[in-house]
């Protein structure tokens, strides 16, 4: 690799490290796995660098896909650490922002797998459908279709979990106004919620 695009590599993955980061722990919902996930994507993205186009497109397929990959591994499912025992207790903090971050999130994995991975690319990370699609390896009719199963499956979590969302109100009172995109209203609060 010639200095200069190793110098690009190394300030592409300082500033997008975070971001990559919480991409895997939303796909996966493990820090740890979420970390093995990207450290594996940047070194599989290392060699090719000078050769891509769109680069961060890319380490972001890689990233997302590593991220599934992590929850798929054998060891995955039989190795355990003593932590992991302790039943996790939700507990209310007493900020709405972390309080509202925590119910969102529960409700997001409770959306399957396939329409979960729609929902993070699309909303968490504003990508197009056929964005996407590129990164998922599906048509963009697949992502259009997955988007409003999932919006309907995040809705009725999130109303499971006692967050209200109002579609009219994020369009000045009309409740058609999503319609276009499945009513994503309320999610792209529900996003914003991830962001804080």
């Amino acid at each position: 690799m010639r200095p200069d695009d190793e110098e690009a590599f190394r300030e592409f993955v300082a500033s997008r490290m975070p971001a990559l980061r919480k991409l895997a722990f939303v796909t996966c919902g493990d820090w740890h796995a979420a970390e093995d996930a990207v450290a594996n994507a940047l070194a599989k993205l290392y060699p090719r660098w000078g050769r891509l186009e769109r680069p961060e497109l890319y380490a972001q397929t890689m990233v997302f896909r590593a991220a599934i990959d992590e929850t798929r591994r054998p060891w995955w499912r039989r190795e355990r650490s003593a932590g992991d025992r302790i039943p996790e207790v939700a507990q209310a903090d007493p900020a709405a922002a972390t309080d509202e971050r925590l119910r969102v999130r529960s409700a997001l994995l409770a959306v399957p797998k396939g329409q979960r991975a729609v929902l993070v690319l699309r909303f968490y990370l504003g990508m197009t459908a056929e964005d996407a699609a590129d990164v998922l390896g599906v048509r963009a009719a697949t992502v259009r279709s997955q988007t409003a199963r999932g919006l309907a499956n995040l809705r009725a979590a999130l109303a499971a979990g006692g967050v209200v969302v109002d579609d009219t109100a994020e369009h000045g009172g009309r409740a058609d106004a999503g319609a276009g995109d499945g009513g994503s209203g309320g999610v792209r609060v529900a996003t914003t919620a991830l962001h804080r």
